[in-house]
């Protein structure tokens, strides 16, 4: 791996040397002031400095800062907290993305101000969500095929606890395979000792309207069992174009726990949701439309326009539907030795759709042309608009189990995860009418798609892919100086089998790969004193490309290829190492985190249109230098105010040329995509105990768009605020409130992120001397101003 140019020592006492004292002083401050006692010692976290998982530590003075967006850590590797204090003023449409923008190194890429669009995308340190794991409560969330995060599929925002973002590197034992970028991890609130439940009503900008009801059961009988089931549904217009979202969801949990450290639970989450589309334009279209004009889909459906009508915006409606379900247990089996267990279940289909168009005769299956004619009776000139549905049926199950045993000054634990996935994706064709209209929105209807003479379907993928997991992985942890100062050390074994079938004539039948990665570790944690700790650590992570990787997709109007796929992908490989210092006083709590990452063959998400949908792909990027700083602080309530502010800086550098059309493009030395170098964000709340506000701002440094450093997106600052007032009591409802959320309050148009990556934007010259054509990126359009009202109380 290439050698960094400067060293870690010389970092670490720069760390020590600036911010102790820093933060001393203002925690000196504080308590000065307030007459506050020295805060209490900070017990240690066993598993956290095993780095089975990030361990969340307070002292029993401790409590939230920054308004519920920081807390005292203990785990050797950067980690940062949004509690439900924080959620519990935001919008309750919130994404758990949405949720988590104000943190270090977080940079979220939305496309609707109130986070009901499945379009919306966010990268860490310039890692994309692909290269993010998510997991809830033991269970892992990510899409099998494309690694990517759904967050409005997760769970409904009121039903959170916390959601922790370990920035560089998932837990021993998390079950995910791609987490160069870190991990969020997302957890449930605990059911209510008592029977009760909760209510809310929100409405607002673009006719939103969301309901939401959870009920407690509190202990069931005497069996030590309580549980919750909540349901919501939502719906909102589009902010920008024509559109409509609608959302149902429902989530539950039931637990049992006994002894002092036995836990079972059972827990799930089911989504519905039909969802608009957002176009996602260049930059070109950007300045000349911005959010209007082109920059949206059609009101009125047109099949004599330029576009043909497949620019309508009904055809681009995606359903979906998913089951999560897990049961994570943990179960002390001898004094010190507890068996920690998460089986899950998951179950996902939702169609991609886009406007396209077909020939009636001369058309294409795969690389072979279709004979006769297809029935589409309202083509023109020989040329009819189509539907083209891309469907994703997927299922998955599996389980991690660990045991750990701690001992005085040691604690060692070993496990395994097992994961079995089916996927089946498919492209078929269903015709348009005059009026513009297309049945059935979820596709894959053998009744309604186009046939072919002999009355199958007409293709324009078909493909199924097995995928199995394997992995073995064990840590050990010392404690020395009571528990002062720890070594933690790990090893994880991942073996990756994934086998499919392409159904489509020209590219190979059978397809598939085997590779076995090896993924050591280490972490080293000294308190120095109970406000003052130290950290360093080392990972290792891989990733194999995006499932479409190993298929050829082809154009059914000419033959085509459109995406090459192959047997011979490359495995993405990083080394990753942390230098931190964390302050954890009786009011401030802060940290300083110095990172360097080292790749190879880096994994850069992008999106590929195939007839009509847009489907993920990746890019190989070669190798990859990334560095830089995060930075968070938070005042605990202080006169019911609690400030926070976080920082970022980040240089990230690719290393190598990269091939394309048979030459060079000088990318050596360019900065990396998607990989602003300063994102900074503030946030201050206030709270009585009645009266609460929020306000919080995010500045996002300007990024690059293309590997040739040959466009970029503009910089851009956002802020929005949270308003209301909170009851003692009325009639039956305990704490009832009202709230005003209002999303970025200037109404800035701006760009939010980057959805699809190109290698250059301008026609350049490679090193062979060969002219390489460019091609635009495109990017995702942030949400407008919007307001919503909230009407809440428990019961």
């Amino acid at each position: 791996m290439k050698q960094g140019r400067y060293s870690w020592p010389v970092m670490g006492v720069l760390t020590a040397s600036v911010l102790v004292p820093v933060f001393s002083a203002l925690a000196g401050e504080a308590r000065a002031e307030n007459n506050l006692p020295a805060r209490k010692t900070v017990p240690s976290a066993v598993r956290a400095a095993a780095g089975s998982e990030v361990v969340e530590v307070l002292s029993s003075d401790a409590g939230e800062g920054g308004g519920g967006l920081i807390r005292p850590q203990s785990a050797p590797q950067a980690a940062s907290v949004v509690s439900q204090s924080y959620i519990a003023h935001q919008a309750p449409s919130a994404s758990a993305f949405d949720l988590v923008a104000l943190l270090p190194g977080a940079n979220v890429a939305s496309s609707d101000p109130l986070g009901f669009s499945p379009q919306t995308n966010i990268s860490v340190r310039g890692l994309n969500g692909d290269a993010i794991g998510y997991v809830l409560e033991g269970m892992p969330l990510n899409d099998i095929a494309y690694y990517t995060g759904y967050p409005s599929q997760f769970a409904d925002s009121e039903n959170y606890k916390t959601i922790t973002l370990a920035q560089g590197a998932a837990g021993l034992e998390s079950p995910v395979l791609n987490a160069a970028g870190g991990l969020m991890t997302l957890r449930f609130r605990d059911p209510a000792q008592k029977a009760g439940g909760q209510a809310d009503f929100s409405y607002g900008s673009y006719n939103t309207s969301r309901e939401f009801i959870r009920a407690d059961t509190g202990e069931i009988g005497k069996s030590g069992v309580r549980g919750f089931v909540s349901y919501s549904h939502g719906e909102t217009d589009n902010w920008r174009g024509p559109g409509r979202d609608e959302r149902q969801h429902v989530d539950f949990k039931l637990l049992k726990t006994w002894g002092a450290a036995n836990r079972a639970a059972l827990l799930g989450s089911w989504n519905q949701a039909t969802d608009s589309y957002y176009p996602q334009p260049t930059l070109s279209q950007w300045h000349q439309d911005g959010i209007h004009g082109g920059n949206n889909l059609a009101r009125h459906y047109d099949a004599s326009n330029e576009a043909a009508g497949t620019d309508y915006w009904r055809l681009y409606r995606q359903p979906e539907r998913t089951l999560y379900l897990g049961a994570p247990v943990s179960v002390q089996l001898a004094p010190g030795l507890t068996l920690h267990t998460t089986p899950y279940a998951q179950g996902a289909y939702g169609n991609a759709p886009g406007g396209s168009t077909l020939p009636v005769t001369g058309a294409w299956q795969g690389n072979q042309q279709v004979p006769g004619s297809l029935n589409l009776p309202d083509a023109t000139d020989g040329v009819a608009t189509v539907r083209g549905d891309y469907t994703q049926r997927s299922y998955r199950s599996g389980f991690t189990a660990s045991l750990e045993w701690h001992t005085r000054h040691n604690t060692l634990v070993a496990g395994y995860w097992y994961d079995y996935s089916d996927d089946a994706q498919s492209q078929t064709y269903v015709p348009v009418a005059a009026d513009g209209s297309a049945p059935d929105i979820w596709g894959g209807s053998r009744r309604a798609s186009v046939k072919l003479a002999d009355g199958s379907l007409l293709y324009g993928a078909h493909n199924h892919t097995i995928t199995q997991v394997n992995a073995l992985f064990v840590g050990d942890t010392l404690s020395f100086l009571h528990d002062r100062l720890q070594f933690s050390a790990g090893f994880k074994e991942v073996m990756f089998a994934r086998t499919g079938t392409n159904s489509l004539p020209g590219g190979p039948y059978r397809v598939g790969m085997n590779t076995a990665v090896p993924l050591p570790r280490l972490a080293i944690k000294y308190q120095i004193t109970p406000q003052h700790q130290v950290f360093f650590n080392t990972t290792t992570n891989f990733r194999t490309p995006a499932e479409s990787a190993l298929y050829t997709a082809y154009d059914p109007g000419s033959g085509d290829v459109l995406t090459r796929g192959t047997n011979n992908v490359k495995n993405e490989y990083s080394i990753a190492e942390e230098l931190g210092y964390r302050y954890t006083g009786t009011r401030v709590t802060g940290s300083l985190t110095l990172f360097n990452y080292n790749f190879t063959n880096r994994q850069v998400e992008t999106v590929v249109p195939v007839n009509g949908s847009f489907i993920s792909s990746t890019i190989n990027a070669g190798g990859q230098t990334s560095r830089g700083v995060d930075i968070e602080a938070g005042l605990r309530p202080w006169h019911h105010f609690s400030p926070y502010v976080s920082a970022e800086y980040l240089h990230a550098t690719i290393d190598n040329d990269i091939a394309s059309n048979g030459d060079l493009l000088p990318t050596r030395g360019k900065t990396a995509v998607r990989s602003p170098k300063v994102q900074a964000a503030v946030g201050l709340t206030y709270d009585d105990g009645h009266v609460f506000g929020v306000f919080s701002a995010k500045y996002m440094g300007r990024q690059y768009a293309t590997f040739m450093n040959d466009e970029r997106m503009p910089s851009y600052v956002t802020a929005s605020m949270a308003l209301g007032y909170r009851f003692s009591k009325i009639f039956f409802l305990n704490a009832p409130e009202l709230r005003m959320n209002f999303i970025n309050i200037t109404n800035q148009h701006y760009l939010s992120g980057l959805a699809s990556p190109t290698l250059n934007a301008r026609t350049t010259t490679g090193r062979r001397g060969s002219s390489i054509a460019g091609e635009d990126p495109t990017y995702y359009i942030g949400g407008g101003f919007a307001a919503l009202f909230t009407a809440s109380g428990r019961f």
